[in-house]
C-alpha cells in the first residue's frame, strides 16, 4: 500500500469530498475514486460510504484513520529529519487555533516566521477549545493553542494570561459601576460563547458559586457584541476577544481579576517534527515567561 493512497484517503476524509480532495492534490475525481477503491479491494472491506449527504467514514475506516495519519506523520517527520541533516529548514506545520489567537497573534507571528523560514509551510485549522484538543489527540494537527488547564494529558507551554472582562450596553443600569460583582452576575441574563468555547467562564462562575442565567449561547463573538449592544444581556469574554467592539458597548472589570491562560499543547513536544519544534521555539521567544 503506497503512501500516496494514504494521503488521498486522509484528504478525502479531511475535506469530506472526492472532488475537493482531487482538486487539492491535483488529481482527477476518477483517480481519487480509484485509489479509494484499490484500498478497499486490497483490505477486503469498505472504508467510506457515499450518499446524498456526502462522504462519511465506515466504522472500519474510522478505526484505520488514526493509523494512517500516524504513518503520514512519521513519514513527514522522517523527511524533515533528512532535510535537517542536510542543513535545510523545510516541512509542514499543522496548527489548531481559535479565533482570538488567529486575529491577535498569528498574523504578525506568521509574517516574521515565514520571512525567516520561507520553506516551512504553515496550515491552520480553526475551532473551539474542545475541537482543538480532539484534533491534537487524534493527530489531525501537530499542536494547538488551548486554554489551560486542558482536559487531556498533553505537554503544555503557557504563553499569556488573558483577563476576563464584562460587557454591557452603555444604557445598562450597572454600566456606571466601577466593576461587576458576582452577586450582580447572578441577577443578570448572560450571553455566552457556545459550548466548547465557554470553559473559562464556566470555571470562573463555578469558583464564585454562580449558577448562570443563560439567555443565549452563540458561536460568533460579533453576534455576542451585537446582543449586548441591543440590551439583551451582559457577557463575559477574554480581553483578546474584544476587538471591533460597537461604540455603545462598555467594558467593566470583574470584582476580582480572573484570567484564562492561553498556551500551546501537543501529545509530546519532544517527538514533534523539526519544523514544528522550530515554530514552537520561535513562538516562545515572542512571549515573556509566565
Amino acid at each position: 500500500m503506497s503512501l500516496a493512497k494514504y494521503e488521498i484517503f486522509n484528504k478525502v476524509v479531511e475535506l469530506e469530498s472526492l472532488t475537493k480532495a482531487g482538486e487539492t492534490l491535483g488529481l482527477s475525481q476518477s483517480a481519487v475514486s480509484h485509489a479509494i477503491a484499490s484500498m478497499e479491494s486490497e483490505w477486503g472491506f469498505s472504508i467510506l460510504t457515499r450518499g446524498r449527504s456526502g462522504i462519511s467514514l465506515t466504522s472500519n475506516g474510522e478505526y484505520l484513520l488514526g493509523y494512517i495519519r500516524e504513518i503520514l506523520r512519521w513519514n513527514e517527520e522522517m523527511l524533515q529529519e533528512i532535510a535537517n541533516i542536510n542543513g535545510l529548514e523545510i516541512g509542514t506545520v499543522r496548527i489548531g487555533t481559535f479565533s482570538s489567537v488567529s486575529v491577535q497573534w498569528l498574523p504578525e507571528v506568521l509574517k516574521h516566521f515565514s520571512e525567516n523560514y520561507p520553506s516551512i509551510e504553515i496550515k491552520l485549522q480553526e475551532g473551539d477549545y474542545d475541537e482543538i484538543e480532539y484534533w491534537i489527540s487524534n493527530g489531525h494537527v501537530d499542536f494547538g493553542f488551548v486554554s489551560l488547564p486542558t482536559s487531556r494529558h498533553f505537554d503544555v507551554i503557557p504563553l499569556k494570561k488573558d483577563r476576563m472582562l464584562c460587557l454591557l450596553s452603555e444604557d445598562h443600569p450597572l454600566a456606571q459601576q466601577d466593576y461587576i460583582s458576582f452577586e450582580n452576575i447572578k441577577q443578570e441574563q448572560l450571553i455566552m460563547a457556545k459550548k466548547g468555547s465557554d470553559n473559562d467562564l464556566r470555571r470562573i462562575l463555578k469558583e464564585n458559586n454562580v449558577t448562570p442565567n443563560i439567555k443565549f449561547e452563540l458561536e460568533d463573538d460579533q453576534a455576542i457584541f451585537s446582543m449586548v449592544q441591543h440590551g439583551m444581556g451582559m457577557s463575559i469574554l477574554p480581553e483578546m476577544a474584544l476587538y471591533r467592539l460597537p461604540a455603545n458597548v462598555k467594558i467593566l472589570n470583574l470584582e476580582r481579576e480572573h484570567y484564562r491562560t492561553v498556551g500551546v499543547a501537543a501529545p509530546s513536544f519532544k517527538t514533534l517534527a523539526p519544523a514544528s519544534k522550530r515554530f514552537i521555539k520561535y513562538l516562545k521567544s515572542c512571549f515573556e515567561p509566565i
